[in-house]
């Protein structure tokens, strides 16, 4: 058995990097899916594909399109959805994957620190499992392939 995973959540930093990285120590057989990390090109998408745009607002909207569309299909594909709210960037894209992956049905795993256990308390309780950091995601994502 493989498992797709979704990997929502912001793009700042290397958190799903190190994720990827520890599966693949564990050989966990996981394929790894999310939004797109190249941060330029996701702002850039909708003027890549559809040509120059006319105003900043214009190019947010096309470029919102294409980002969601590739979610969406990237999410529907997915066994488990992983959402992660850290601490330093705002958090509306991990609100709305999670949102999204309790509509479709998903598994989540949502990961937040204890200082966000107030604000998060409804998906929390929405999702399979809460907890506070990715290592622990990753012994989540572990434990469904446990035999013993």
């Amino acid at each position: 058995m493989e498992l797709t995973v979704y990997l929502a959540g912001q793009i700042h930093d290397d958190w799903r990097k190190k994720l990827k990285d520890k599966a693949s120590q564990k050989n966990l057989p996981i394929t790894f899916v999310g939004p797109m990390e190249n941060h330029d090109r996701s702002d850039n998408i909708g003027e890549e594909i559809l040509g120059k745009q006319p105003n900043a607002i214009i190019k947010d909207d096309v470029a919102s399109q294409f980002n969601n569309l590739r979610t969406r299909v990237l999410m529907q594909k997915a066994d488990v959805v992983i959402a992660l709210f850290g601490e330093s960037y705002k958090q509306w894209n991990s609100a709305l994957d999670a949102g999204n992956a309790i509509s479709l049905n998903k598994p989540l795993i949502l990961v937040r620190p204890e200082e966000l256990h107030h604000p998060l308390k409804e998906i929390s309780e929405r999702a399979q499992v809460t907890v506070t950091d990715v290592d622990q995601a990753l012994e989540a994502l572990a434990y469904i392939f446990a035999t013993e």
